[in-house]
């Protein structure tokens, strides 16, 4: 018989029989279930790759668009989106446009309002409020986003997301927009998974 088994020792002398051990029944085990596997689950992605569009392996990101009189925003919205990307897709962005897909956007509205005045007539607790309207397309300029049950005519979303601000304990609007902008960024690479 094949290395694989270990002679075994009989009762009665002189008689000399071979059967396998436990450990190579095991072993044999785990090998058949280990071929099975691989093989039924050829076609399967594994990981965080099966939430993301297989064919697109990087992706374009121009600087933001602002309508907003605050300054900077496109940038920091920018900046935080491509850090986003890169931290939880396997998508690789890149700088120019010879790219898979192309992800631009748009600042179409920013405020701040006060939810809770003090009693000296300042805030007490104000509210940053971004509008973003965002569009992912592939090279060829098809979306890449599937939209819901009521098709969007535009073919981009708009996200809406807010941030408190408490200046009584010391803190500041630029940290608030922060606030909202990493908001806005971890819902537009949200936006990227594809649908179950």
């Amino acid at each position: 018989m094949g290395s694989c088994f270990s002679t075994g020792s009989s009762s009665r002398p002189g008689q000399n029989t071979q059967h396998p051990t436990i450990s190579t029944v095991c072993l044999y085990g785990w090998m058949a279930a280990i071929g099975g596997f691989c093989a039924g689950c050829a076609g399967y992605r594994v990981g965080n790759a099966t939430l993301y569009h297989p064919e697109i392996r990087t992706i374009y990101v121009p600087i933001f668009d602002s309508d907003s009189f605050r300054r900077h925003l496109g940038e920091q919205l920018t900046e935080a989106v491509i850090k986003e990307i890169e931290l939880r897709t396997p998508y690789k962005v890149v700088g120019r446009p010879p790219a898979d897909s192309i992800l631009t956007g748009r600042i179409i509205e920013e405020g701040r309002s006060t939810v809770i005045p003090s009693r000296v007539g300042g805030p007490r607790q104000t509210a940053v409020r971004l509008v973003v309207q965002v569009a992912w397309m592939d090279n060829r300029g098809n979306l890449l986003r599937e939209t819901g049950p009521i098709p969007l005519p535009s073919g981009s979303e708009t996200i809406t997301e807010t941030a408190e601000l408490f200046p009584e304990y010391g803190q500041s609007t630029a940290t608030a927009y922060q606030k909202a902008l990493q908001r806005v960024a971890q819902q537009i690479v949200g936006m990227m998974e594809q649908p179950w």
